[in-house]
């Protein structure tokens, strides 16, 4: 009976969230809550939440102080040489524009946030590829392929599920798949340069006289007359999903803002390097280095206290969306692991499995994880079907934490799924169909999923 219902609480939420009947953070409470009921342990949902809650708040503070530290390192300027950098690399090269746009696309993602990559990305390159009659899906493409292996940051978001989820430390998840995860960029880094040759094949090296040229270096300016909105980390936004307004609506980040820190520029690189440095090498957890990162930035970038309350108030949405949504999902793991839902389903799906396969359940996970994270959407995964894997996984003696990691493989896909909203943003202001990306984007986001799938098996992190 636990397993039917376990199975149906599952179904339910996957459904419900899938059809737009619910939004995830309601689901992953309303739903368990209403099956905890069910089960006939509701006198036990506190507890249940309790210690979800106890356990998931590291991983709700790493990714809130995430955001706002990236988010307050675009607003002062820290990558704004590096994009100007990538478009000068670029001139009129259709084979350079391809490969800028996926150093683009990643270094940008750095943020963790998949709609600010794709409208600073686009917003830079657009320009580019219209007028030298580029192939816009290469550059939506790539963008949405070097976007999904960056994705898996411990605080983009399937890596930081993945910890919630089997109750981990995302660093652990991490930190052993970057060398793979590193193999998966190359390859798109790879592909881009194949698929900039293809266009360079296609219309040749062209030239653009020295207004066109300037102005296309320059795009971060935005020489458009159409009016824009501007979003909190200084990118502007498209006035309308769907394009409308010609190529001149863009706009990348204003480089006469007044959250601009020139002069501490330095700083904030140092800073960045250091934190980074830090988080590879383990010296604090993950959360108190953002903790103090993102402190520290504010205070020395803004050491006015309006102005600090003004950077936070410009990025609390996406804190307050991505930090819900781990607190919700407190009660969702809760209440499958203490009513013994998620064992009973484990018990079922390992007799399942031929006893050949039980060992090998990371390869298993991480070959489901393509076509699963495609078909549903990132909490449906990790917080639905990953706990049962990791049973699975476990009583063949295969650790959660290797299932963790390869549950992660299916992220260059993902960020192309209809269920994405980010997605929408990229083929809007490319003003490409998403039937054209889809078709393009497939094959080669599933084989950059199947290369960091090799690379984490050949270097032995699952």
């Amino acid at each position: 009976m636990l397993t039917i219902l376990g199975f149906t609480m599952i179904a339910t939420f996957l459904v419900l969230i899938m059809l737009k009947k619910m939004s995830p953070i309601a689901a992953l409470v309303l739903i368990p809550a209403l099956f905890c009921v069910f089960v006939g342990k509701g006198a036990h949902l506190g507890d249940y939440v309790i210690d979800g809650v106890t356990s998931l708040a590291p991983t709700a503070a790493m990714l809130m102080f995430a955001i706002v530290y990236f988010g307050v390192m675009i607003d002062v300027g820290l990558f704004d040489p590096v994009v100007r950098g990538i478009l000068r690399f670029c001139k009129a090269d259709p084979l350079r524009i391809v490969v800028g746009t996926a150093l683009l696309a990643a270094i940008v993602s750095l943020d963790g946030d998949g709609s600010t990559t794709f409208m600073i990305t686009v917003s830079a390159m657009y320009p580019l590829y219209k007028r030298l009659k580029m192939s816009l899906v290469v550059m939506t493409g790539v963008a949405a392929m070097a976007n999904g292996v960056m994705n898996t940051l411990p605080w983009g978001g399937p890596t930081a599920r993945a910890a919630t989820a089997l109750k981990l430390d995302a660093s652990d998840i991490f930190v052993p798949m970057i060398p793979a995860l590193a193999m998966g960029l190359l390859f798109v880094l790879a592909l881009a340069y194949v698929l900039g040759r293809r266009e360079r094949k296609r219309l040749g090296v062209l030239t653009l006289d020295e207004v066109l040229v300037e102005e296309s270096e320059t795009v971060l300016v935005g020489a458009g007359k159409a009016p824009t909105r501007t979003g909190g980390s200084g990118a502007a936004l498209p006035e309308s999903p769907d394009g409308d307004g010609g190529d001149e609506g863009f706009q990348g980040l204003d480089p006469h803002r007044e959250t601009l820190r020139p002069r501490l520029y330095w700083f904030n690189a140092a800073l960045t390097v250091a934190l980074l440095t830090a988080m590879i090498m383990e010296w604090l957890p993950i959360p108190v280095l953002f903790l103090l990162g993102a402190a520290l930035a504010l205070t020395v970038n803004f050491p006015q206290m309006p102005a600090q309350r003004a950077r936070i108030a410009a990025h609390a949405e996406n804190v307050l969306n991505v930090s819900g949504m781990v607190f919700a999902a407190a009660v969702f793991t809760g209440v499958l692991q203490g009513t013994g839902m998620v064992d009973h389903m484990a018990e079922w799906l390992v007799g399942t499995i031929p006893d050949g396969m039980g060992p090998h359940m990371a390869l298993v996970t991480g070959v489901l994880s393509i076509p699963l994270t495609y078909f549903m959407s990132n909490d449906g995964f990790y917080f639905g079907v990953l706990p049962v894997l990791a049973e699975a996984g476990q009583a063949h003696g295969v650790p959660a934490v290797e299932i963790a990691r390869a549950s992660i493989i299916g992220q260059p896909l993902h960020m192309s799924s209809p269920l994405v909203p980010a997605v929408y943003v990229l083929v809007g202001m490319a003003k490409v169909e998403f039937g054209d990306h889809t078709r393009f984007v497939v094959k080669w986001a599933a084989l950059t999923s199947l290369v960091v799938l090799g690379a984490g098996i050949l270097f032995g992190t699952m």
